[in-house]
This record gives structure tokens, sequence and C-alpha cells, in this order.
């Protein structure tokens, strides 16, 4: 199975290195040096690491081939993919691959069906998980411990507990009708 562990970012310098965000727990193991990666798109690569280093809390890559400011800034947005054994997990507990969570039923903490968790987005400061409601409405909730408690892969479930008006409108306008003082 593939997953997307990386996008390469502008071009660091003259001598082919790129800047990457880093979208992998595991970093240390998917781009390391030697590490062979496919790309989206597939004309890019595969591409081999040839180096690795950070500088000013940023990860710097350079690839195989890639020998100057032009070769780098070509691959600019290009994803970098690994290849994984679908088996494997993340050692943490509290850790999923996006593929664990795709097609997860979402319900709240008390049961109510919410949807079923359609995608991952991986935004620089937040993950969020697109859940499809059953009218085919999407919605977007923040992949946080304290909005998503639980989830259970051997129940095929993520329990969710949100936040007023997170999950509809309606419950926002109640919610702030009653911090008001206003009857509801």
């Amino acid at each position: 199975m593939q997953l997307v562990v990386a996008r390469i970012g502008r071009a660091h310098g003259i001598k082919g290195e790129v800047t990457v965000e880093v979208r992998t727990d595991e970093p240390e193991l998917r781009l390391a040096p030697g590490a062979v990666l496919a790309t989206d798109p597939p004309t890019a690569g595969p591409l081999t690491i040839e180096t690795g280093r950070v500088h000013s809390g940023r990860l710097l890559l350079r690839f195989e081939g890639v020998r100057d400011r032009t070769g780098a800034e070509a691959l600019r947005n290009t994803l970098l993919i690994a290849e994984v054994d679908p088996e494997e997990v993340p050692e943490d507990p509290e850790e999923f691959y996006d593929h664990q969570l795709i097609d997860l039923d979402v319900v709240t903490t008390d049961g109510t069906a919410v949807g079923r968790i359609t995608e991952i987005s991986h935004l620089p400061y937040q993950d969020l998980l697109i859940v499809r409601r059953p009218d085919g409405d999407e919605i977007m909730i923040p992949f946080v411990s304290e909005i998503v408690p639980e989830i259970d892969l051997e129940q095929q479930r993520a329990v969710v507990d949100p936040p007023a008006g997170l999950l509809d409108d309606r419950q926002a306008e109640v919610a702030s009708a009653r911090d008001a003082g206003e009857d509801v």
C-alpha cells in the first residue's frame, strides 16, 4: 500500500536541496538516506534520498541526480510516496495511518451516528477528518483528542465529542442563546 510521507517545497541553496513538508510521524524511517520513493506526479520519480538534514527546524533533502537549484525547483509540490505493508501499524497506539481511518463509522459519545470518514486532510498545523453524513453533506472534524477521544479499529468506529456547532448550525444557535441567557 502507498502512503504520502512528504510534499516537496522550495529549493534550498544552489546544490539541489529541497525543503519538505513532512506528512509522516516516522520521518527517520520513511525519509532516510537510501529510501526510494514513488512520486505524484509519477513522472517526477521515483526519487532516491541521498542526504537529509534539519536546518532551522525544517527538513532538507537531496535526491540522487538532482545537483542544482533548477532541478530542485522542478520538484516543487511533488508528493513523496512510500510503499508500506498494509498490516503495519505505528508503534504509538495513539497514532494511525490514513488507511486505518478511512471508512470508519463516526458516532458521538452517546452513540448517535454522524457519518463515515471519507478522507483525512493534512493541513500544516491541523489534521481534519472529512466525514460524509447520511444526507451526503460533508463536515470537517479536527482530529484532536479533545474532539475525537476514541478510535476503535476493532469496532470500525471513531467516537467524537464535538463542541457546540461543529456538527450542525442549529446546535450552535441553541448554545449561543443559552450562553446569552435567552430562553431556548
